[in-house]
């Protein structure tokens, strides 16, 4: 129906390649000015037992180790984004996986640095988001 919103939630995670350069105000800026509001956010170093939990839907993939290995090479900021279709909204600031096929101006096309050093990772889908909230936040931690 037309003037309906849909408001949504989904997970967001500034990556190490990203903290290292210190670029998560620059990141944050650009998701906000997107549309998207931040309403939780906290860094923390991952595990690698915790890293192959969060990906296990790539355990069979020829780079989730190299995945695994990279997400607990530094500190993450792992955040929550709500607003108007905030999965695909997320996504289309993010830009493409590979940052060469990037478009201009989205997060990967300006930070990223190869295909495994893409600066963020965002949910692809409702029921992704929801499970991947879950997994770094209690419900008491969203607050916005």
């Amino acid at each position: 129906m037309k003037g309906i919103t849909v408001t949504e939630r989904t997970l967001s995670i500034i990556k190490p390649d990203a903290t290292k350069r210190n670029l998560t105000g620059q990141i944050n800026a650009i998701l906000e000015e997107g549309g998207l509001r931040i309403v939780a956010q906290k860094r923390i170093q991952l595990t690698l037992a915790q890293a192959m939990e969060f990906y296990s839907v790539h355990r069979e993939r020829p780079f989730f180790g190299e995945l695994c290995e990279f997400m607990t090479s530094g500190p993450v900021l792992v955040q929550v984004l709500e607003g108007e279709k905030a999965i695909s909204r997320n996504r289309e600031i993010m830009g493409a996986t590979n940052p060469a096929d990037a478009d201009a101006g989205t997060i990967r096309n300006r930070f990223a640095l190869s295909l495994t050093e893409n600066s963020v990772h965002g949910s692809d889908a409702g029921d992704t988001a929801a499970v991947e909230i879950g997994f770094f936040f209690a419900g008491i931690e969203l607050v916005g």
